[in-house]
C-alpha cells in the first residue's frame, strides 16, 4: 500500500513477497555495522519477520518500516519509516539504504517526508531517532531532520552504544 510519495520515491508498506529484498539490506555489512545482526539468514526468515515486524506493526499502529522505491524504475532502494519499540518512550524515525545508493539524497527526502508524515497526519508529539555514536551520516541526517541530541545510552536487544536524538513535532 502506498503510503507517501515525493518527486523520486514512492514510499509504501513491506510486504511478504519482499522477503528477498529485505534479506540483503539486514544482511548488508553497513546494516550490520551499525544497525545490528538480526539473525536473519534466509529469505524465508525473512518474509516471517517483515510479517511479524512491519505488518504487525502498520495493522496495529498504522505506521511501520516503509520500502523506499524509487519512482522512475521501481528499483527498492532501502527502507524509511517509524517504529515504536518497548523499550524507547517515544516513536522513532528508522532508515537504511542499501550502498550503491549513498550520497544520492533519497534517505534524507524519504525521512523528511515520513517526519511531515508523523506531524501531519499521525499527529505525533515527539520523534526519537537512534544511531551508533560512530555512523556521522546517520548523526548527519537526524540533525539536518531538526532532531537535536539528548543522551547517549546503551540500548536493548543487542546492549549497543546508542545516540538518542529527539524533536517535539506538535
Amino acid at each position: 500500500m502506498k503510503i507517501l510519495e515525493t518527486e523520486r520515491l514512492t514510499l509504501r508498506t513491506i510486504e511478504a513477497d519482499d522477503a528477498a529484498f529485505y534479506h540483503a539490506l539486514i544482511n548488508d555489512p553497513t546494516w550490520l555495522e551499525y544497525i545490528s545482526d538480526k539473525g536473519i539468514y534466509t529469505v524465508e526468515a525473512a518474509r516471517k519477520a517483515i510479517i511479524e515486524g512491519p505488518c504487525a506493526m502498520q495493522q496495529k499502529l498504522g505506521f511501520s518500516l516503509y520500502v523506499m522505491e524509487r519512482k522512475e524504475d521501481g528499483t527498492l532502494l532501502g527502507m524509511c519509516g517509524l517504529i515504536k519499540r518497548d523499550w524507547l518512550p517515544d516513536v522513532d524515525i528508522g532508515y537504511a539504504i542499501r550502498p550503491a545508493y549513498f550520497g544520492q539524497g533519497y534517505t534524507y527526502e524519504a525521512a523528511a517526508a515520513v517526519v511531515a508524515h508523523a506531524r501531519d497526519q499521525l499527529r505525533i508529539e515527539r520523534l526519537l531517532g537512534i544511531t551508533d555514536p560512530g555512523n556521522a551520516k546517520s548523526i548527519a541526517l537526524l540533525t539536518k531532520l531538526g532532531l537535536t541530541f539528548i543522551e547517549h545510552k546503551v540500548l536493548p536487544p543487542d546492549n549497543r552504544p546508542t545516540n538518542i536524538y529527539r524533536v517535539d513535532l506538535l
